[in-house]
């Protein structure tokens, strides 16, 4: 007789027993015979339909799609590293950069772009005390930001050898939907104050501000085309250039270009040497938890939008993320992340052709080397800003919500209740930052260890038992579709 979530024939070495069956299912190792032979995809011409993960479109359709992947990013890549205070064309650069290294450790298997992570804005800004406006040019403290993610880099690889080495299934044991829903709802509801802040500075900015979200949100449900598909880059452009008519005319401050004239057409990305302090890298480095999170999200929605069962990769995606971020940490770039715009620009067009993401990470390196262009960045009004802030800190929050609705997370369940409504509310509530000596936590990082903490408390032995009988249940449906191929 089959045993049942219940069943107390079940006993606790029953368990540690399936558990480990569990998570020794590892994907391919990167020195196996078959995978050094068919490491990157032979990609096969096809310039009509539904293009697949191995499959390509014809060159100029390669062409142009890379830029439509880039005008996807663009938005969120560079207003990241704005809001920490990093040069934008440094963000830029190692966009493309983490790009790249992501497409050869995972050998093309998964398409994705890599770009700056927002779950570093607010602990970057707890661990430098940096607040953007438009005149507060760069962050003085970028080094130790930088020597902060790059340690959250270090542990962030440290997580994907062991996937790689044990399967994932102990990711999913210690993350589950409920956990990593909470911890993304905080991120977001935690920066809404300083968005709010920018964005309501003076009067003429909370006008600004409203234009900036009513023209995204417009554009978003009703623009044709690759508009509907960028909606950040239109809303910001068309609300800087009413600013800028408002500035010309009398009606509001003046848009100063003096950076703009100032710097070169063309030269190398800032780089800065990292420094290492442990205040900030106890506030930052919880961040890392979020990155496993996102990763796992967006390699589940790929799968499931190409038809293509990219389980096995999580492993090798997770390392790609972790080296981009130490890469671009080590140089004083933000840290980074696979982005939802870009799984977005595949979901409607209906290619997934891995390719296309090399085109799109060479145009991001080339458009780090354009001076003027990241100057240009940082003359955004605070109003305009505070606007794309309030657009952006939003999805964040609702993806968190998103994530609890498609996982079917059980809110009857007192546990779950506890689990995602304490570290929201300390999240949205807490503004300042816990000290113990050298170790801090603020409003993002304590949130995040409540809720891993407060789940495995509360899991209880019945929990054990229902994770033990759906382990049995996953096994027996993939030794079935074994059977059955």
């Amino acid at each position: 007789m089959e045993k049942h979530a219940f069943d107390t024939s079940i006993q606790p070495e029953d368990f540690t027993k399936d558990l480990h069956e569990h998570v020794t299912t590892a994907s391919p190792p990167f020195w196996s015979k078959s995978t050094l032979l068919n490491y990157f995809p032979r990609y096969t011409l096809k310039p009509q339909g539904i293009v697949y993960i191995d499959e390509r479109p014809t060159a100029f359709q390669c062409g142009l799609m890379g830029v439509q992947h880039v005008l996807s990013m663009f938005g969120s890549t560079v207003l990241a590293p704005l809001m920490m205070g990093q040069s934008s064309n440094t963000a830029l650069f190692f966009s493309g950069v983490g790009t790249i290294i992501f497409y050869i450790i995972t050998g093309g298997r998964v398409p994705s772009y890599v770009g700056s992570s927002f779950g570093f804005i607010g602990v970057v800004a707890s661990a430098t005390g940096y607040t953007y406006t438009p005149t507060s040019g760069t962050n003085p403290k970028i080094d130790v930001a930088a020597g902060g993610i790059l340690v959250c880099g270090l542990v962030y690889l440290a997580i994907a050898i062991l996937v790689i080495l044990l399967g994932h299934g102990w990711v999913e044991i210690l993350l589950p939907p409920v956990v990593t829903g909470a911890v993304v709802m905080t991120i977001g509801i935690h920066l809404a104050t300083s968005a709010f802040q920018s964005a309501t500075a003076t009067s003429f900015d909370g006008w600004m501000a409203f234009t900036t979200v009513m023209i995204i949100a417009l554009t978003s449900v009703y623009a044709p085309g690759i508009f509907k598909r960028i909606p950040l880059l239109v809303g910001m452009v068309i609300s800087y250039l009413i600013a800028m008519g408002c500035g010309m005319t009398g009606a509001a401050p003046s848009i100063d270009y003096s950076e703009v004239y100032a710097a070169s057409w063309f030269a190398a990305p800032t780089f800065t040497k990292p420094v290492f302090e442990a205040q900030a890298i106890s506030v930052i480095v919880p961040v890392c938890i979020v990155l496993v999170a996102e990763n796992l999200g967006h390699v589940k929605a790929i799968s499931a939008m190409s038809e293509t069962p990219l389980n096995k990769y999580i492993g090798r995606t997770l390392l790609g993320d972790a080296v981009a971020t130490i890469v671009s940490a080590a140089a004083g770039g933000p840290g980074e992340t696979t982005y939802s715009e870009n799984i977005g620009v595949m979901a409607v067009t209906n290619v997934f052709s891995s390719l296309i993401f090399l085109v799109a990470a060479v145009i991001a390196i080339l458009l780090g080397f354009i001076q003027k262009f990241g100057a240009a960045i940082h003359t955004i009004p605070s109003g305009v800003f505070g606007g794309l802030s309030i657009i952006l800190f939003s999805l964040i929050t609702v993806s968190g919500a998103r994530i609890w609705v498609e996982n079917k997370v059980d809110f009857k369940d007192t546990r779950n209740l506890l689990v995602a409504g304490i570290p929201v509310v300390l999240g949205a509530s807490m503004q300042t930052t816990l000290k113990w000596g050298n170790f801090q936590l603020d409003g993002i990082g304590l949130p995040t260890y409540i809720a891993i903490l407060l789940y495995q408390i509360l899991r209880g032995w019945s929990g054990f038992k229902d994770l033990y009988q759906q382990m049995r249940d996953r096994q027996r449906k993939q030794k079935q579709e074994e059977h059955s191929a």
